[in-house]
């Protein structure tokens, strides 16, 4: 049975997964379209359509963006983008800037807990040099100061804990901006994640239906059949697409699979029609 999976990520941001890997595994695992969604870059799209051509996967152009709505991050991810947009490129060299100070600070306040950690190791688990917790996670591993990624979130790097650092982001106007002006289709990644109440969560839809957001992802590796149906009939309510998919991460998130989530998860390929039509 052919699936769809329209939110993955390779070793260009934080999975482990190299782009031709992510497809030589879509092939594996009858994916028969992927969106490679990376965090603030595309650097492994070009791979990821070259070896998708060659193994008759289907790839769509895509990105996640991390944006603020009242302190509180959301991510946004962006399908079908011209990832040779002019404006879009410059403003992710200037988020890779802002991520690198906040890496920076992240870095002193591990030090300031006793862990030994630079920049430079830091730098080689990385493939293009964004970096993000989930290559923290490696380096503390590998040196024996965790176990395993969730235990560096959980103890140092998860929001409210010692070396937390709030990443400076863009608001979601311009989000939603870049991504539409590069062609693409802005959709609110994994809503449930959140932990909105029903009102918040309608209040949040309009308003981004208001600047242009185009669809979300009512379909993904951790909400229930309940999830899903309430989600789809959110995105009914407020004539917005459904996207779907897993965010696998390989390793980074081990019971995560592409296609298939923990297990249960099926988007398919009528969802990406649908959405090509928008």
């Amino acid at each position: 049975m052919f699936r769809i999976d329209l939110h993955t990520h390779t070793t260009f941001s934080d999975g482990t997964m190299t782009p031709k890997e992510l497809i030589d595994y879509a092939v594996k695992k009858n994916v028969q379209a992927i969106a490679v969604t990376d965090h603030d870059n595309f650097d492994g799209v070009p791979e990821a359509v070259l070896y998708g051509e060659k193994y008759n996967i289907e790839v769509i152009k895509g990105i996640e963006m991390s944006t603020d709505i009242e302190n509180k991050e959301i991510h946004i991810v962006g399908l079908f983008i011209d990832t040779e947009n002019k404006e879009f490129n410059l403003q992710l060299i200037n988020l890779k800037e802002k991520r690198k100070k906040r890496n920076e600070l992240a870095i002193e306040k591990l030090k300031s807990l006793g862990i030994d950690i630079t920049y430079e190791e830091l730098e080689k688990t990385s493939s293009n040099k964004i970096i993000t917790r989930a290559h923290f996670a490696k380096v503390l591993k590998q040196k024996g100061y965790i176990n395993s990624v969730k235990e560096c979130f959980d103890k140092y790097m998860g929001e409210g804990k010692p070396a937390f650092v709030k990443r400076e982001v863009i608001s979601p106007e311009e989000t939603i901006s870049l991504i539409n002006n590069a062609g693409g289709i802005a959709i609110l990644a994994h809503p449930m994640l959140y932990n909105f109440t029903d009102e918040k969560l309608n209040e949040i839809l309009i308003y981004l239906k208001s600047i242009h957001l185009k669809g979300v992802e009512c379909i993904y590796s951790t909400h229930t059949k309940e999830d899903t149906l309430y989600l789809i009939s959110l995105a009914e309510k407020y004539d917005l697409k459904i996207s779907g998919g897993s965010d696998f991460h390989g390793d980074n998130k081990p019971n995560i699979d592409l296609g298939t989530g923990y297990g249960n998860l099926y988007v398919p390929y009528e969802i990406l029609e649908k959405l090509k039509e928008k």
